[in-house]
Parts: structure tokens; C-alpha cells; sequence
């Protein structure tokens, strides 16, 4: 069964049995305290440049000109 959606479902069963209903909560919660200097975390200039230059890209396409 590994690899199926019924063995997915028997492992978080067996997880949640083993470690704690709040097993995934807690390993997701691991995951999000461990990175603290990744990013534009150890440069904030930078972080606002870019900002400003990704605000300035429009989504829209260029406007066309009637002929």
C-alpha cells in the first residue's frame, strides 16, 4: 500500500497514534522556528528595492495602439 492514498491515510493514523494527535502540527511548527536568517531577512535594503521593482511590473499587457 505505500504510496496510495489508503497508505497515506494508514501512516498519519499510525503517526497520530504513536506521537500525539498533534503530531503534524508539531513538525510543522519544527519547521517554521527553525530559519531565521534566510531571505532578504539579512537585508532589508535589499528587500525593499525589490519590492519596489516587482510593484512597478504590471500584469497587464502593453496597451495597443488603434492604427
Amino acid at each position: 500500500m505505500a504510496g496510495t492514498h489508503a497508505g497515506g491515510a494508514k501512516a498519519a493514523a499510525t503517526n497520530k497514534t504513536k506521537y500525539g494527535k498533534d503530531f503534524y502540527a508539531r513538525i510543522g511548527a519544527m519547521g517554521g522556528k527553525m530559519g531565521h536568517t534566510g531571505g532578504f531577512y539579512a537585508n532589508r535594503d535589499l528587500a525593499r528595492k525589490a519590492g519596489a521593482i516587482g510593484g512597478r511590473i504590471s500584469r497587464r499587457g502593453k496597451a495597443k495602439v488603434a492604427a
